[in-house]
């Protein structure tokens, strides 16, 4: 089961689908019993000009999934992905008024409608998240390397691991660093999705799911007016609304140079994107385009909202955070097994070296280590092996002796 947003001129929307596999055919089929458009009426894009055309004759210009028998997966549409939807008439909307289009062809706005239309930025005082508690071991691995090995000069990222309570306390329990690029001033996530795949069927076993997104700030934006840059914004609200997870976390680990004593401290500090960050970022209000001459302190929006009583198209980003406390505790894993996607690869000696330290211990509390249940993974059923695998390890049970072999087997062969 995947899902994609529709975005027409209702706004966003959601529509389940089986999987890429599915035609345009099958696709329209599911949006008129999910979203009550009937199919001769549809116009589909991957094109978001789509919403600027005027006319019916208009929408004939798009025809990128005109094919109704044209697989989703030749589109490059995955889990998340935006399609724009165009359609003639009007609809009503399950649990909602009817609605009629607006524009040159249909009834005119009024004020009232401008007026409720408008987007109204202010700072949202309570966070859905009550505190988020990192890991001691995996929180220090993370900023061990940002600082020692990479000198807080370029950024580095990770998704946060671990469990919600019902009370919106976000316990983070490990992190997993996706393969990236790092530079002084951006961050650019190379998504593997087969990995991801590995990582999520662990975090199943485990008992645990995706609750946030950590980054390092570098150096140099120590010296900068800003809690966020607008390129840190940008990506904070993508993977927060991504998620669809109410209580998702951004954690920032920065260093902060004391001038007057000589030195610096690592700082940890947790946020979460506000409820109106996430909406605009979803309905996509965001100028995704930043230049060297925009200043990092401000988000620009392609329309006006409104902040304050003034109308702007400049936002400080501090308007979308919203502070959550810190605390720490020790989990369940250790965090001693080389680190995924670093700049030196892992390999089989590294887990023989694992294996062998940790020799005195019972086999599953020496496999208990997130980063090598992920290197083991790749030689496994994700679907059944791998969870199989980490539910051994979140309730301390026996190994069965086929996982164990394997194990020692990979360990022997350098």
């Amino acid at each position: 089961m995947m899902m994609l947003r529709v975005r027409s001129r209702d706004g966003l929307e959601r529509v389940s689908i089986d999987g890429s596999h599915m035609t345009v055919s099958q696709l329209k089929t599911l949006i008129e019993d999910q979203l009550q458009i009937p199919i001769q009426n549809q116009t589909l894009s991957t094109d978001r000009n789509l919403l600027l055309a005027k006319s019916p004759d208009d929408f004939l210009r798009f025809t990128d999934m005109t094919d109704p028998n044209l697989p989703l997966s030749s589109l490059s549409l995955s889990h998340g992905s935006i399609l724009y939807l165009a359609y003639e008439g009007e609809r009503t909307i399950r649990g909602g008024p009817a609605v009629t289009p607006a524009g040159s062809f249909g009834r005119k706005m009024t004020v009232d409608d401008l007026i409720a239309r408008q987007m109204r930025v202010s700072r949202q005082e309570k966070s859905h998240c009550d505190s988020v508690s990192f890991d001691r071991d995996c929180a220090n691995a993370f900023q061990h390397y940002v600082n020692d090995s990479l000198a807080f000069a370029v950024k580095r990222g990770g998704f946060m691991y671990g469990s919600v309570s019902e009370e919106g306390q976000v316990e983070v329990n490990f992190v997993y660093e996706p393969p990236q690029q790092g530079m002084e001033d951006n961050l650019i996530l190379m998504r593997d999705d087969e990995e991801e795949k590995r990582v999520d069927a662990i975090a199943l076993g485990l008992g645990m799911r995706r609750v946030g997104f950590i980054f390092s700030q570098t150096v140099t934006q120590d010296k900068k007016e800003y809690t966020l840059s607008n390129v840190e914004v940008l990506l904070a609200a993508q993977l927060h609304a991504e998620s669809e997870l109410k209580e998702w976390v951004t954690a920032v680990v920065k260093l902060e140079v004391n001038e007057e004593e000589g030195g610096a401290d690592v700082h940890f500090e947790a946020f979460q994107m506000s409820d109106m960050c996430v909406r605009l970022f979803r309905e996509g209000w965001f100028e995704t385009e930043i230049g060297p001459e925009d200043d990092p302190k401000l988000s620009k929006m392609k329309k006006e909202v409104v902040v304050g009583v003034k109308d702007l198209k400049e936002v400080d980003n501090d308007f979308f955070l919203v502070l959550v406390k810190i605390l720490d505790h020790q989990g369940p894993l250790s965090c001693t097994f080389p680190i995924e996607n670093r700049n030196v690869e892992t390999t089989m000696r590294a887990l023989k070296t694992h294996m062998d330290r940790a020799r005195s211990l019972p086999f599953v509390k020496r496999i208990s280590d997130f980063h090598l249940l992920l290197f083991v993974a790749r030689f496994l059923d994700v679907t059944s092996d791998v969870p199989a695998l980490a539910e051994c390890v979140r309730l301390q049970s026996n190994v069965p002796e086929g996982y164990e072999l394997l194990i020692d087997s990979m360990a022997n062969t350098c």
